[in-house]
């Protein structure tokens, strides 16, 4: 499975003249940058690859970027209140911290850029030019759902570590082999999740479609997601090559308050719900995140009961499934395991999944009942399933 978003082919349609290559990064705008820093570190595994502050002369925000194999995330803070700045303290006084960036890197951000406009996406702000002494790049960036952007980044002749005006930012010898200790074996970005308002999943499915190009590859609607309290629906877009992958949900009528609504109310909007990271071995994987601390979801012992029968054989041994809270489904294609954290701040909104392909495609769709089930019950315990 690619890390990101393959370059564009025929059967992309519109999304010929933008050319995406891959995601480059995903932006977190974060009320501390060092500390959450310190947690994808230690927590996820993640190696600090390069920062940008006052000692490398930014002087409106502090910014680390971090990587794990192929997927790379920055976290950034404001250091005032005018500005940019300004804006960033706006951001997180109205959504806590979360991701504001789903960075694309293409072959000309300029180009893409007036595409994506002419198509009617709204500009965040127009191409600039980045230059170090590590060669340059070109950065524009549009409006999608909520406050969510997408950068459009271009890397010419850089050769840095991450991005004009980032320095390598190397750990001390002592933080380097703590940070060995923590490595999860995590190697990509699998997928992200955007949750926009009732009514809006179809707005933004032709959204998509128009600026960047993308096809619908997978729906699910509440006969798909549902239990017996709540309900979501939701569609799949994808480019050609289907290595870019991203589901839309929208909240669904049910008897009490579905995720997806839960997500909006403490996020006062839509924005990204969660993000799947790949693994080639998940047993290692959420072993390692367990003993760093991470929580998951727990599943009930009935649903191991079933799974045999359900998914058919598998490579892995059912007692280490259960003993670790991994689910599994099929397709027919073959198989996937997956794992979904708590939430990762303190309000209830942004979460991750970790998940091995084991030639399935899917999404888990055997397992929302059993994973709906269980955010619920963290729903009724947070007073929110009402």
């Amino acid at each position: 499975m690619g890390s990101g978003i393959g370059p564009s082919q025929k059967g992309d349609g519109m999304a010929d003249d933008i050319r995406i290559k891959r995601v480059h990064h995903v932006e977190f705008w974060v009320g501390n940058a060092k500390q959450a820093e310190y947690f994808y570190r230690n927590a996820f595994g993640f190696s600090r690859v390069a920062y940008s502050g006052l000692e490398t002369g930014a002087r409106d925000r502090a910014a680390y970027a971090l990587r794990a194999g192929q997927a790379a995330f920055v976290v950034a803070c404001p250091y005032g209140d005018e500005g940019e700045a300004g804006r960033m303290c706006e951001h997180l006084k109205k959504h806590g911290d979360g991701v504001r960036d789903i960075a694309l890197e293409v072959e000309d951000a300029a180009q893409a850029f007036a595409a994506a406009v002419a198509r009617g996406a709204e500009p965040a702000f127009p191409p600039m030019t980045l230059t170090d002494e590590h060669g340059t790049a070109v950065r524009a960036g549009i409006k999608a759902y909520g406050d969510i952007v997408h950068s459009f980044i271009s890397l010419k002749d850089y050769r840095g570590p991450f991005l004009p005006g980032f320095q390598a930012s190397p750990l001390t010898g002592r933080e380097t082999e703590r940070q060995a200790d923590r490595g999860a074996g995590l190697v990509a970005l699998d997928h992200y999740v955007a949750n926009v308002r009732l009514g809006e999943m179809a707005k933004w499915e032709a959204w998509y479609e128009r600026v960047l190009g993308l096809k619908r590859f997978m729906t699910f609607d509440d006969k798909d997601i549902s239990t017996e309290f709540t309900a979501l629906n939701s569609v799949v877009m994808a480019n050609a090559s289907r290595s870019l992958k991203f589901p839309i949900n929208e909240p669904a009528p049910g008897r009490k308050k579905s995720q997806v609504e839960e997500y909006n109310d403490f996020h006062h909007g839509p924005g990204v719900q969660h993000i799947a990271l790949l693994t080639a071995d998940i047993l290692k994987t959420v072993s390692a995140l367990r003993a760093n601390g991470v929580g998951f979801l727990a599943v009930p012992e009935s649903y191991y009961q079933a799974l045999p029968g359900r998914v058919g054989p598998i490579d892995e041994a059912i007692p280490a499934l259960r003993e670790l809270g991994i689910l599994v489904d099929r397709d027919d294609q073959g198989y996937l395991l997956q794992i979904f954290t708590q939430p990762l701040e303190d309000r209830p909104t942004l979460f991750f999944e970790i998940i091995q392909r084991k030639g399935c495609q899917g999404f888990g769709k055997g397992n929302f009942k059993a994973l709906f089930e269980a955010i619920e019950r963290e729903q009724d315990r947070r007073g929110n399933l009402v």
